[in-house]
């Protein structure tokens, strides 16, 4: 292969690097929500950083706040689209009757079994307990969160945005620019990172869970700033637009 072929492989392994992707896992008898239901949506968790020259993550607080806003706004018009009866949490103590300790254990409970159902069904550390569909709780905690709301279910969303600082671009142009003499060192730009869970309130389990990964090692190329609200909206739809019936429920359709 001579050299002009070689540059055209790396650079363009470099374009298939920059992907989204996402994948749902359910709960094999899990139906969508759908007819005169009840569902909270929590407080979403969201994180905005700015990417360094090094590539370390330095949080924004300022990003982080102009990002929950938008997701928030996103999260109340695509569960508008789908029926029910939906309440969209925008702090912990906005439900009346509902200690915000008891809010703020449940996301702390849910973040720590977010990343469970990422480390075991998506990185391939899996359980032979865990097999078939999905078998994660937040136990009674959620039970009980379920019975003072009132609510059948409880949708929670977390996400993370590292926006390319300037020196970060830069980096990955010379990255590239390599390619072009020989040496290719491609260097790691924008992405994000989320997932969400659906709890049935009625048994504190988790029934449905899709994760979300974009990432780009092309200058400049992002997939939806969260900062804006046209890329919440794109992020919300991604992650919660097609929920996925159980293979049972799927088996009994065909």
């Amino acid at each position: 292969m001579g050299r002009r072929s070689v540059i055209l492989v790396a650079v363009s392994s470099l374009a298939l690097s920059a992907c989204v992707q996402t994948r749902q896992y359910t709960d094999v008898d899990f139906q969508p929500p759908q007819g005169d239901y009840s569902l909270i949506v929590m407080r979403p968790d969201v994180q905005v950083g700015s990417l360094t020259t090094a590539g370390l993550v330095e949080p924004r607080a300022d990003w982080t706040e102009q990002a929950r806003a938008n997701v928030l706004r996103a999260l109340r018009e695509q569960q508008a689209g789908r029926g029910g009866r939906t309440l969209v949490m925008e702090r912990r103590d906005e439900v009346r009757g509902i200690d915000a300790k008891l809010v703020a254990d449940l996301e702390r409970l849910h973040n720590a079994v977010g990343n469970s159902i990422i480390l075991h069904k998506y990185l391939g550390l899996g359980l032979p307990t865990k097999r078939r569909g999905i078998d994660w709780t937040l136990g009674e905690d959620a039970v009980r969160f379920g019975r003072a709301s009132g609510m059948d279910y409880a949708l929670f969303l977390y996400a993370q945005d590292n926006v390319a600082s300037t020196g970060r671009v830069a980096m990955q142009v010379l990255g590239i620019a390599g390619c072009f003499i020989g040496f290719c060192a491609p260097q790691g730009g924008a992405s994000q990172t989320a997932f969400a869970s659906l709890v049935d309130l009625k048994t504190g389990d988790v029934v449905w869970f899709n994760v979300l990964q974009t990432g780009s090692q092309l200058p400049g190329v992002a997939f939806g700033d969260i900062r804006t609200p046209q890329g919440s909206a794109q992020m919300v739809e991604r992650l919660l637009g097609r929920m996925r019936a159980g293979r049972n429920v799927r088996a009994r359709q065909q």
